[in-house]
């Protein structure tokens, strides 16, 4: 499978701090590549190099092409859409202009939902719950309602790489399950993941492959199914999940 995501000897810094130390890695075409580490390892501060929104060095590549300079608004219309920890829904409007907002990524705001009914169609079809509160103010929404739109509005921008930033935070146990099947079908249906989570049990069991992030270093990387396996892995972050 060709990659969609390249990374080449990426190094980024939080502030004046060196948080990534020459990381290499790649996501390739119907892959979810989940990302795991421990708080402080890098996992933000890499997707945020990716979005643009952290002043790095290296390559980064999406679909061949070198994307590391661009700025973050010109990266999202090149589909790289990011959607970041806290889920930052405008709560002010309802759920169907939430949505609506996310095909600023790719056309411009065209705020009609006639001009977007496909769109809107399909995410209704994976997230029935926000058919039923389309016009719910996005405030009123539980914290997996909120996740939900949030990934929604992405997938409103038609990603060609969807970047998911600790998805299951703050949730209960049974909205974590109903939210990674809505993810690994999101994935089925022909979008790349590149997913950061807490919860590393969960993301090994949904991703097909995985890098281990240690202070700013890959430690370890493989498939999924392998490492989930690996003492080195179940004694450093398996123990501790849910």
């Amino acid at each position: 499978m060709e990659a969609v995501l390249k990374i080449e000897n990426l190094i980024a810094n939080y502030g004046r701090i060196e948080a990534l130390h020459g990381i290499s890695l790649e996501v390739r075409e119907h892959e979810i590549v989940a990302l795991i580490g421990s708080n402080g390892a890098g996992k933000t501060t890499l997707l945020n190099s990716v979005s643009g929104h952290v002043t790095k060095e290296g390559k980064i590549e999406l679909a061949g092409e070198n994307i590391s300079k661009l700025a973050p608004d010109k990266i999202a219309r090149k589909g790289v859409l990011h959607v970041p920890e806290g889920r930052h829904v405008f709560p002010g409007l309802t759920v169907e202009q939430n949505l609506l907002v996310g095909t600023a990524a790719n056309k411009g705001v065209r705020l009609s939902a006639g001009n977007n009914k496909g769109d809107l169609d399909y995410v209704y079809d994976i997230f029935p719950r926000l058919l039923e509160r389309r016009k719910q103010l996005a405030w009123s929404l539980s914290g997996g309602e909120q996740q939900m739109l949030a990934i929604g509005r992405a997938i409103m921008g038609h990603p060609r790489l969807l970047m998911l930033d600790e998805p299951s935070m703050g949730l209960a146990p049974l909205v974590i399950d109903e939210l990674f099947e809505k993810i690994v079908e999101i994935n089925k249906s022909g979008t790349p993941v590149l997913l950061v989570e807490q919860n590393a049990k969960l993301a090994l069991k949904v991703s097909d492959r995985a890098y281990i992030l240690e202070r700013g270093n890959i430690s370890l990387s493989g498939k999924s199914k392998d490492l989930i396996n690996d003492k080195r892995v179940t004694e450093a972050y398996l123990g501790k999940s849910r």
